[in-house]
């Protein structure tokens, strides 16, 4: 039985906001009565506490703090935390480069003051502590930093120190994660309250380090009376992924029943690419796996996948797929097309795109799509699913790449434009569909970053839609797909490095990641 207080924390977990929304739901709570003052008090408690848990290795030795302070609220907190920390007998100094902050940054300063918290007058004298809090700008920062500033972020971050950063690093734009003439380099960042969209975005991870949020209280209610429910912007957790799951099954469920999926891939040149992607679809438990691939890869493919029904299609000279064998359509609840087909396979999209079933695109398929117009998907009544990296992106959607400054927005916009679902790959993959519901995935790791490892992805994104049998599922298949695809790398990569993330080893992690769920969320 899940309680309230868990369900309410899985919905802040997942909520991703902009800082126009997160200015709404603060003002919401304002005029419902909570006194800034007061929630500033309660936060700086929080962070003071989580941050004494990140730096004490031992208890007798008192970590130095140099604390970084803005001129809004963002540096008001800090100094709340500068002050709780020195209560705590940690040794801290102060530096503010501004002479005019909002009033309740003024009061905590002066207090600060009072209670000997010594200010110092160059940021060099901050070089000698052991960690830096970052308190300069929180959410809202739009504008570029000042040259002076910028030079000096610039020379904090060559000093190597460990930094906590509150909110957002310094110099981040809170929506698209860009950086803003110069950034804070953090190693951890305490969100506050709830997710802001830019600390999630490819653009920001070199800079935001670890990503934690701090829980401070906010009113579900006013959360949800701002963004909806569901909101638009959500990020992928582990609990909406197992309620997602195609599981459990009835102990009468026979292979008919649990997904037929065919997967269009291979070439001689690439073989290994229908390899990788029909071992993803084994990952996913789809029932029936059927193959459509160069006869030459049949060997091969059966070796690997006895399971699996491999049809032989005819080849072009150089080994790619020249037509598709004779099938009824009807038979299967997915297709997946695209790992390995080489551009010369330019027969075999446009015949997919009349089927009446889902339909996942990757690789070359994206790029023959791409010479074909994108407009060409806009007529299908069956769910689309488009796998485009950013190189791929680009060649579909050239009015989109301009746009690619915000991640979530180019990827929101491409959905709309196509009428498709899309999955923009990155460090931190994006899932939208054409009316909006967007998912991010929160965490990954560059073990991906390997030739294959997509490949693993798509077969998986096609045997669970084909279990998705009922309605158009296609942006729940993607988005599970990617949580499990990235959990498995990060299970590897511990295992191992990052390194040890072979797209082979991929499928039988991503089963352990499966078992996982299903034990500690599935009854």
């Amino acid at each position: 039985m899940v309680s309230s207080l868990e369900q309410r924390a899985d919905a802040l977990q997942r909520c991703v906001v902009t800082a126009t929304q997160m200015r709404q739901i603060e003002e919401r709570v304002f005029a419902a009565g909570m006194p800034v003052a007061a929630l500033m008090e309660k936060v700086g408690g929080l962070l003071a506490q989580r941050i004494l848990e990140l730096v004490r290795r031992d208890p007798h030795l008192q970590p130095t703090f140099g604390v970084l302070v803005g001129p809004g609220h963002n540096g008001a907190d800090a100094l709340v935390v500068a002050r709780e920390l020195y209560l705590q007998g940690c040794v801290v100094e102060i530096f503010c480069p501004f002479s005019q902050r909002k009033d309740l940054t003024e009061q905590h300063a002066r207090y600060c003051q009072h209670l000997g918290i010594p200010f110092v007058e160059a940021v060099d004298a901050l070089a000698t502590c052991q960690w830096l809090l970052d308190g300069l700008f929180g959410f809202g920062l739009e504008r570029w930093l000042a040259p002076d500033l910028a030079q000096m972020i610039e020379h904090i971050n060559q000093w190597g120190k460990p930094v906590i950063s509150i909110d957002l690093p310094s110099g981040i734009h809170t929506n698209t994660g860009q950086v803003l003439g110069a950034a804070i380099r953090a190693s951890y960042t305490l969100c506050l309250g709830l997710w802001k969209q830019g600390v999630l975005q490819d653009s920001a991870l070199e800079w935001a380090g670890r990503a934690e949020l701090i829980d401070f209280g906010l009113p579900l209610e006013d959360v949800i009376a701002v963004l909806g429910e569901p909101p638009p912007v959500q990020r992928l957790h582990a609990r909406w992924v197992a309620q997602h799951l195609p599981l459990p099954r009835s102990l009468t469920t026979h292979k008919y029943q649990v997904g037929h999926l065919l997967l269009i891939c291979g070439s001689r040149r690439y073989a290994g690419g229908a390899v990788l992607s029909a071992l993803g679809a084994r990952a996913s438990g789809v029932g029936m796996l059927t193959i459509a691939a160069p006869a030459t890869l049949k060997p091969v493919l059966t070796a690997q996948l006895p399971e699996a029904i491999v049809w032989e299609c005819p080849e072009t000279a150089t080994g790619a797929i020249a037509q598709l064998p004779n099938l009824d359509w009807n038979l299967f609840q997915a297709i997946a097309l695209g790992p390995g087909l080489t551009p010369e396979a330019t027969e075999i999209v446009p015949q997919m795109l009349c089927c009446d079933c889902p339909l996942v695109l990757d690789a070359d398929a994206l790029n023959i799509l791409a010479t074909m117009g994108i407009a060409t998907i806009s007529s299908r009544q069956a769910g689309t699913l488009l796998t485009p990296h950013l190189g791929e992106f680009k060649r579909l959607f050239p009015d989109l790449a301009a746009s690619l400054a915000c991640r979530i927005t180019a990827t929101q916009a491409a959905a709309q434009l196509s009428g498709a679902t899309v999955l923009l790959k990155g460090a931190r993959v994006i899932i939208a569909n054409p009316e909006g519901a967007t998912w991010l995935n929160p965490e990954s790791t560059a073990g991906l970053a390997r030739g294959g490892s997509g490949d693993v992805l798509t077969g998986l994104i096609g045997g669970l839609l084909a279990q998705m049998t009922s309605g158009n599922r296609v942006l729940e298949a993607g988005a599970i797909a990617t949580w499990l695809h990235a959990q498995a790398a990060l299970q590897l990569a511990h295992t191992s490095s990052e390194l040890g993330v072979h797209p082979a080893n991929l499928s039988e992690q991503i089963l352990k990641v499966l078992g996982d769920l299903q034990r500690q969320y599935l009854p």
